[in-house]
């Protein structure tokens, strides 16, 4: 099965290739086009800087510094206020209705509200990614802390743990597994809304270097930025499932040594 799912990325590379260049459309460009485009756009600089071109310094960068740093600032107030909802249930009661309506909101459609608060710019951009990411982390947190087991918190209260080390040695771990199920939703949504922001309310960025090919009628540079974040929304997800499998390697012990 794995050596069948190695082969299906290079044949379906190939199906369109073959189909783009029998079609001649304008608008669908052949694969090799796209990558010939990607490497001229932002990856044939010199050495010393990577082999990042002007452009990949001006719009790369930028963008997946929004993107880790807006992501970071949603991970870190998700939690903290998933876990302490999840540990109250008379605050949970007071906020969940408030909870599920906002992030019943579309985060797109407040793009005009955060443009009128913070202008174009930055700030504009790091507020668009905090909203449409923090939701995932948040509800998550809040039903992992929220669902742990009695016995560990009475364990807990027996070897009379103070409230610190309830939080960091039973509360957090126990509620892992699904805060890093709510952490993984939020990397794609945070690429999502990294992109969104930036066609809207930026003069650099992915989004906005994709936006202005399309002004140009340059498709092949309008594809290179869709290919590009595709890839990095791989490599995002890979990164990210490295790091769970490290955290959580004594759950999947667990795990595995109940089922035996």
């Amino acid at each position: 099965m794995r050596i069948l799912w190695y082969w299906t990325l290079p044949v379906a590379v190939l199906a369109w290739e073959l189909t783009t260049r029998s079609a001649q459309a304008v608008f669908f460009p052949p694969p090799s086009q796209i990558v010939v485009r990607l490497h001229e756009m932002w990856f044939s600089g010199p050495p010393s800087r990577a082999f990042l071109t002007d452009e990949a310094v001006a719009d790369l960068l930028p963008s997946l510094a929004r993107l880790f740093s807006g992501w970071a600032m949603a991970c870190a107030a998700g939690v903290l206020a998933g876990v302490a909802l999840g540990r109250s249930q008379g605050l949970a009661a007071l906020v969940e209705p408030l909870l599920h309506f906002g992030r019943s909101v579309p985060p797109s459609t407040l793009l005009p509200v955060f443009l009128v608060l913070f202008k174009i710019g930055t700030p504009m951009e790091l507020a668009s990614i905090v909203y449409g990411v923090i939701w995932p982390v948040l509800i998550n947190s809040m039903d992992g802390a929220r669902h742990v087991d009695r016995q560990y918190i009475e364990t807990g209260t027996v070897y009379r743990l103070t409230a610190w080390q309830r939080l960091t040695h039973v509360i957090l771990p126990a509620a892992a597994p699904k805060i890093f199920a709510g952490l993984r939703l939020s990397v794609s949504l945070a690429l999502i809304m990294m992109v969104i922001s930036e066609l809207v309310g930026s003069s650099e960025g992915l989004g906005h270097r994709m936006l202005e090919a399309q002004s140009k009628f340059d498709i092949p540079a309008m594809w290179a930025g869709i290919v590009l974040l595709g890839l990095l929304g791989i490599a995002l997800n890979a990164a990210f499932l490295g790091v769970e499998r490290t955290v959580l390697s004594w759950h999947h012990s667990v795990r595995n040594g109940a089922t035996r």
